[in-house]
């Protein structure tokens, strides 16, 4: 069930999502989560953070705080960058959000909240990424984790390449 979308950054992007949407259930959940996250590191809930926070759910794709801070501003023009860098990373904090890494140099995030865990193929010469699901590398995490006494909570796993399209092309300008 992968869906190529076309990311805010003109990348191509496969995406497998067990949900396309944030429910209200779950953006709920989400908020809970995060809101007790603010408390705990002596924060404050404030309206621009939930202008953030459901900025960030309700879109699927990949984006950098670039990315986040125009989408941020179509909803409330008040909000500065800084303000997005800093929820950005506290939703990070607490798990809502995780960086991605596609080989360009610029630090993505992705919804992390009630996903299954994923990996990324990148081909490094056009960025496109192609996220996919392996059990195998997920019963690996946990058998290294066993062996060196870990309880895992996650892990970053991308594989990096050139994709079909950019091979062609290769192919083309050598003839």
């Amino acid at each position: 069930m992968s869906a190529k979308r076309v990311a805010s950054s003109s990348r191509q992007v496969g995406r497998v999502d067990d949900h396309p949407s944030i429910s209200p259930d779950h953006l709920r959940e989400a908020q809970a989560i995060f809101y007790g996250h603010l408390k705990r590191v002596g924060l404050k809930q404030t309206g621009q953070r939930d202008v953030i926070l459901r900025a960030f759910l309700d879109t699927r794709e990949h984006l950098s705080t670039d990315e986040l801070y125009r989408l941020v501003r179509k909803r409330d023009e008040t909000i500065g960058f800084t303000t997005v860098y800093r929820t950005l990373k506290l939703l990070a904090e607490c798990g809502l959000a995780s960086e991605v890494a596609f080989h360009d140099g610029v630090a993505r995030y992705e919804a992390a909240y009630n996903r299954r865990s994923h990996h990324h193929m990148v081909c490094t010469e056009c960025g496109r990424s192609v996220e996919f699901f392996s059990p195998e590398i997920e019963r690996i995490e946990r058998e290294i984790g066993r062996k060196n006494r870990y309880l895992t909570t996650s892990h970053s796993f991308q594989i990096y390449g050139v994709c079909e399209a950019c091979q062609k092309r290769r192919h083309a300008q050598r003839k």
